[in-house]
């Protein structure tokens, strides 16, 4: 009689164990969808908001002057002595690769001026 519910208390135990396996490979499923999901909403709010950083009253300078530009950085400000690139970023984001690189040849000077005339 001990034999067979020590038997009884086994299977029950692998029968929870794999449904506790099942449940928690579920959650992290859905944890993983939801951080992906997250992560979109996030990116779209940030496309959505550097478009309007240059209309805010804390931009530091007229915004009728700057071009969007989205890719591979937000825009340029035109002013009457210089040009600068400009990307906005959120307190916790980061420049991209491609984003540094850039930054790198601005800082090294490595910018010309092209006239390509059609026709």
């Amino acid at each position: 009689m001990e034999f067979s519910i020590s038997w009884l208390i086994i299977v029950v135990l692998l029968g929870c164990l794999s449904l506790l396996g099942r449940i928690c490979f579920r959650m992290r499923s859905s944890l993983s969808e939801l951080k992906s999901q997250i992560r979109s909403q996030s990116t779209r709010y940030g496309q959505i908001t550097e478009q309007f950083l240059p209309l805010v009253e804390s931009y530091p300078w007229d915004s009728k002057h700057f071009r969007f530009l989205g890719s591979p950085i937000d825009g340029i400000q035109f002013e009457e002595d210089r040009i600068i690139l400009v990307e906005f970023k959120s307190s916790s984001s980061q420049m991209s690769a491609r984003q540094r690189k850039i930054k790198n040849l601005v800082e090294q000077g490595k910018i010309d001026f092209e006239l390509i005339r059609a026709g």
